[in-house]
């Protein structure tokens, strides 16, 4: 565990917001790992609190939680230092990649490298659900948590439902579907 300094943090938000390649998902996945794991600088529940709250505002997702993270660790400055640092030199990245694969984009190696970079993508975020499933993942609640989970994919990848509707109707069957450890 090591002590929190604003410093440390933007080298953080630097690296994990632009070297995390997949999306949103991957990159809260990686934070998880720095933030809760490895540095200790915020706890699961927190961490998980952060999560659902960014996930159900409207936008980019990863920028309301970085802003969450670092309005949690440092207020305003926490806030924009951890977007800022996320944001604009992976968005001067995005620009140049854009113009690369208009060039390349009947390149057949190309775009089976691209496709490589697709599925691990994939495979980064169902790491970064178990990491987030993780705390609720209990003896006596598993059936629960494992039921709320299906329930959102559900609703999510097959009715294509809001995320703010998905996460309402989960923290409702949380509140009704309470576990005896939890009474």
């Amino acid at each position: 565990m090591t002590s929190f300094s604003l410093r440390r943090f933007a080298l953080l938000s630097l690296r994990v917001g632009n070297l995390t390649f997949g999306g949103g998902d991957p990159t809260m996945a990686a934070f998880h790992r720095e933030l809760v794991v490895s540095r200790g600088w915020l706890t699961p529940e927190r961490y998980g609190l952060i999560y659902a709250l960014a996930r159900a505002t409207p936008g980019t997702n990863l920028l309301a939680f970085c802003a969450g993270v670092g309005w949690q660790l440092a207020r305003w400055r926490g806030a924009l230092t951890a977007v800022l640092s996320a944001s604009l030199p992976c968005s001067a990245v995005v620009v140049c990649f854009t113009y690369v694969y208009t060039l390349w984009r009947s390149n057949p190696l190309a775009m089976s490298a691209i496709g490589g970079t697709l599925a691990a993508a994939v495979g980064m975020m169902a790491a970064a659900s178990f990491q987030l499933l993780r705390p609720g993942w209990k003896p006596g609640s598993r059936v629960r948590a494992a039921a709320i989970f299906a329930g959102g994919f559900v609703l999510s990848f097959c009715f294509s439902m809001p995320p703010i509707q998905v996460l309402g109707i989960g923290a409702l069957l949380g509140l009704v579907w309470r576990t005896p450890a939890e009474v």
